[in-house]
């Protein structure tokens, strides 16, 4: 039995990435924003369901397949878009896309990648969307379209929550801040952990890939290319900016940081075909809602026909379960599948992936759901609106 076979979940996985990485790397996976409420509200929210289960069906067989951004999923999971992803595991985001591709789920590039989405194409075929922003610099998000389109994406997902970063104090006491000021104890750190020190000194020059040709990031300095970033933030977005990216691209597109029904109505009559709820994992607005909790609301704001994703918070197979009973087309996992990565590189992404379609499938069974079109709202109960007795 290897390192990974000895993994029997998430939080096995978490252990496992928390001792492979310097701390300042690790935190900046693991934390949210200020207090971190929304960071574990996000986990603790699905605690607040019950699973109800039906018995006496015929549960030999289980039918997980669906449709997600109009493509075929093996189960109703999507991998979200994460930065940085180099910084986890020197095999990055080829690595993540390639697990996908074997589990027959649908992968997401972020803008703040390190792989070049034309190199992530070439060496995918899978299912895959591409998150966007719509920046100061109009051209730029343009660009971002064609060069989508000509790579054979099958869809966008426009983030909409970071009109300025949040507040993430862990990494500002690790030092893993622009610019960096690594304290005694960060380099330590560092030192402490040459299984991912040293290939991360030797390897592939660390680099924002998609958005690196805009500066000349050797010439100006390592800091221009986060700057140039930082400044193409735009707080004046708008819808209007939506119906003009939906004009672009005229494909499937989510909106992604939804987090209520008015906004998830306003997204779709803007020319989205879907909205993926979401918090940002806790790393941008802390004491926002858990999307789990806004599930219920966005579903009957837009009817039945969008893909509405809950995006935070997933650490096992039952979460899933629980978010299709109250509505959701799919979830998306961001942090569990960096934990895997971090511990283990692609081998560390499909034993996750493994663990939690397991989980999946078992729940369905013991729950008495044979085919996951059949999950309803009568297979959930929120036992926090319940009455208790006495009050």
């Amino acid at each position: 039995m290897t390192r990974l076979d000895r993994a029997n979940n998430v939080a096995d996985l978490r252990l496992m990435a928390r001792g492979r990485l310097p701390r300042p790397i690790f935190d900046y996976i693991d934390g949210g924003a200020d207090d971190e409420i929304s960071l574990r509200r996000n986990v603790s929210a699905f605690a607040g369901y019950d699973l109800v289960p039906d018995v006496l069906n015929d549960v030999s067989e289980i039918r997980t397949e669906t449709r997600i951004f109009g493509q075929s999923s093996r189960w109703p999971l999507m991998l979200s878009p994460t930065g940085l992803t180099r910084m986890f595991h020197g095999q990055a985001e080829l690595a993540v896309a390639r697990a996908a591709a074997r589990h027959g789920l649908l992968y997401s590039l972020s803008t703040m990648g390190t792989t070049r989405l034309e190199d992530l194409a070439r060496a995918y075929a899978g299912p895959k969307v591409f998150q966007i922003y719509i920046f100061k610099d109009r051209g730029l998000t343009a660009e971002f379209v064609a060069r989508c389109r000509d790579a054979g994406f099958h869809g966008l997902a426009l983030t909409v929550d970071t009109p300025v970063a949040g507040n993430r104090e862990r990494d500002r006491v690790s030092g893993l801040s622009l610019p960096p000021t690594l304290t005694l104890r960060s380099l330590l750190s560092f030192a402490l952990h040459p299984g991912w020190s040293i290939p991360a000194l030797t390897g592939s020059r660390f680099d924002l890939a998609n958005v690196s040709h805009k500066v000349d990031a050797l010439a100006s300095g390592p800091m221009s290319l986060f700057d140039y970033i930082g400044g193409q933030f735009d707080r004046s977005v708008g819808w209007r900016d939506v119906e003009w990216l939906a004009r672009e691209w005229n494909g499937p597109l989510a909106i992604k940081g939804v987090m209520t029904p008015e906004d998830a109505r306003r997204s779709i009559a803007s020319g989205a075909t879907g909205v993926m709820i979401s918090n940002h994992g806790g790393r941008q607005l802390d004491s926002a809602p858990a999307p789990i909790d806004q599930i219920m609301a966005v579903r009957d704001a837009v009817g039945d026909a969008p893909d509405v994703i809950c995006d935070g918070g997933i650490r096992r197979g039952s979460d899933v379960v629980k978010a299709l009973a109250l509505g959701a087309t799919a979830c998306s996992i961001g942090r569990p599948y960096l934990y895997g990565l971090a511990a283990g590189g692609e081998r560390g992404v499909d034993r996750l992936l493994t663990l939690l379609k397991d989980e999946f499938v078992r729940t369905l069974t013991l729950a008495g759901i044979n085919d996951i079109a059949d999950v309803s709202r009568r297979h959930v109960r929120n036992r926090r609106s319940e009455r208790v007795p006495g009050r």
